[in-house]
């Protein structure tokens, strides 16, 4: 796109009429006005469904006309139309006047981790950037093991290695937040071989299937520009030298650098543990904990789109659902269309359940989890502290799953209407549960697994989604638990130069540092705290 843009926003269509209608209305709407709209580029900008009526499913697209030159009479006339300024240009970069005496060191390959080391190794800053887990092909093979062996590897798994937790995921780039740097993610995504379409699509998606080669072809231009990208390198210290360089050291030895950035992810407890012994400031934060449910994916077609269930144009039904009893919000999150739900420990003893699907979204279930917002107040502290407090109160979620699983890392499951009914009578029928291929289940009382104000507000959800959405309370509907890594249960406090505070030169980042909440969130803030580092430093001769 080019220096001016200006967005028309819903743009109402038939689900059959094709998408250069969209553009014809815009080109129709502006010509009325007295402008030459061929003196614009006019493309789809963004494209959504509204389901909202069964009999009357529309699509609803954004357009955008954009141009190097826009008058201020044709700016005027732009706002008459309602379309709104988009602000769409390139990375604003100043670099910095101070000499690098050390390479910044990257730690964690999550979005965060990875878009942080794209930019500096961009700008000719030679990033190293470490992993506790894997590249993508082993860390594929430690999970496929996983799931045969039960032999869990606690530092290659769901959660650790090459593009952190979201590679065993849908690969969505939907995020709340309202920043420029967004739109540079998807397109930043695209250009290493994500679909043209997570640039158009309201609610984008890779896919884990595709997200994998993403993620390589990522890693694999750091290198080519001269970073290092090194795997099964767990940091396990972190201190400032008498020069003022930081020293790390890892499990393959130290490291000497300029700035340290920490993208370590929601699960790096034991790294979290290493930080408040170092004396950092971490704060504990609300998160949310449930469970995952799954249906059939032509159920929720059909609740969704009614006749037009599988309809192309349509893509895969997704739902996003919430309301709120007393003080705590229930919502489901992370819908996974015709997917599967992923065994997602990392720690020995304990059972995690995540959302993952492909790009295709063809699976016979469609999961989401259902989470229930829990405050600070719900921890209590361990050795003094309310920040171990807050990982102990995940931990002893994920120990009670476990057990109630039987061991051996089998998830515990139960029926919708069981669950809603309080009792444990029927085992799983026509909907089959997906975790670790469909056969590592016990059917068990999610009562025995979570808190009990967590199981009330997930009553009350799931009857109150219900209303909403028909079906969704199926007494046939598998719930598997526990959902507990929606987020990091903790914030490494940083300044507005965003440096840890009383650590200068080492930089919080990411959603495992309590500033993203997904994909997208999460790169930009990896693009944020590249950015703070380039504007300090000159790049390396």
């Amino acid at each position: 796109m080019g220096k001016y843009a200006y967005i028309f926003d819903g743009i109402s269509l038939s689900y059959d009429e094709p998408c250069e209608s969209a553009i014809r209305i815009v080109r129709s709407k502006m010509r009325r006005a007295g402008m030459n709209a061929d003196a614009y580029s006019l493309q789809i900008y963004k494209k959504s469904v509204d389901a909202r009526r069964r009999d009357a499913v529309k699509l609803v697209y954004s357009v955008c006309a954009e141009s190097s030159d826009v008058s201020q009479k044709d700016g005027a006339k732009f706002a008459q139309l309602g379309a709104r300024n988009v602000s769409i240009d390139e990375l604003e970069i100043v670099k910095g006047n101070e000499i690098m005496r050390a390479r910044p060191l990257v730690v964690g390959m999550g979005p965060a981790g990875m878009f942080c080391a794209l930019i500096l190794a961009e700008n000719g800053y030679a990033p190293i950037i470490i992993d506790r887990g894997d590249s993508i092909a082993d860390r594929v093979r430690a999970v496929k093991s996983f799931y045969t062996t039960h032999d869990l590897d606690t530092e290659s798994n769901v959660q650790f290695g090459a593009g952190g937790a979201g590679t065993f995921s849908d690969g969505k780039l939907l995020t709340r937040i309202n920043d420029s740097k967004c739109a540079y993610v998807l397109e930043t995504f695209k250009r290493f071989g994500a679909p043209d379409e997570v640039t158009v699509k309201a609610k984008p998606h890779i896919g884990t299937d595709i997200l994998r080669s993403v993620v390589d072809n990522i890693l694999g231009h750091i290198e080519r520009l001269g970073g290092d990208v090194i795997y099964r390198c767990k940091l396990t210290d972190i201190s400032t030298m008498s020069d003022g360089l930081i020293k790390a050291t890892t499990t393959k030895g130290d490291f000497v650098c300029s700035s340290v950035v920490l993208a370590l992810g929601h699960s790096a407890r034991d790294t979290y543990g290493v930080l408040l012994d170092r004396g950092f400031d971490i704060i504990p934060k609300p998160i949310s904990v449930g469970v995952r449910i799954e249906h059939k994916r032509e159920h929720i077609e059909r609740a969704l789109y009614g006749d037009l269930a599988g309809h192309e144009a349509l893509g895969a039904a997704e739902y996003a659902l919430s309301d709120t009893k007393g003080e705590r919000g229930v919502y489901t999150f992370c819908m996974c269309p015709g997917g599967e739900v992923v065994a997602a420990a990392s720690e020995e003893g304990e059972v995690v359940v995540n959302g993952m699907s492909n790009f295709s979204r063809d699976g016979d279930n469609s999961n989401s989890a259902i989470a229930v917002s829990v405050r600070v107040d719900d921890y209590e502290k361990v050795n003094g502290s309310l920040a171990l407090g807050a990982i102990e109160f995940q931990r002893k979620i994920e120990r009670a799953a476990f057990l109630a699983g039987g061991g051996g890392y089998s998830v515990p499951v139960q029926t919708v209407g069981d669950f809603l009914s309080g009792v444990l009578v029927h085992e799983p029928g026509e909907i089959r549960p997906t975790y670790m291929g469909g056969n590592n289940y016990k059917t068990a009382s999610m009562d025995s697994v979570l808190p009990a104000f967590v199981t009330e507000s997930l009553r009350y959800g799931i009857r109150s989604f219900d209303k909403k959405l028909n079906g969704f309370a199926n007494e046939e509907a598998i719930l598997s638990g526990a959902e507990t890594r929606t987020s990091s249960p903790l914030r490494i406090l940083r300044g507005e130069n965003m440096t840890a505070l009383g650590h200068d030169c080492i930089y919080p980042c990411g959603e495992g540092a309590g500033y993203a909440g997904g994909i997208t969130s999460a790169a930009v803030d990896g693009i944020k705290v590249a950015l703070s580092i380039m504007a300090k430093y000159k790049p390396l001769d």
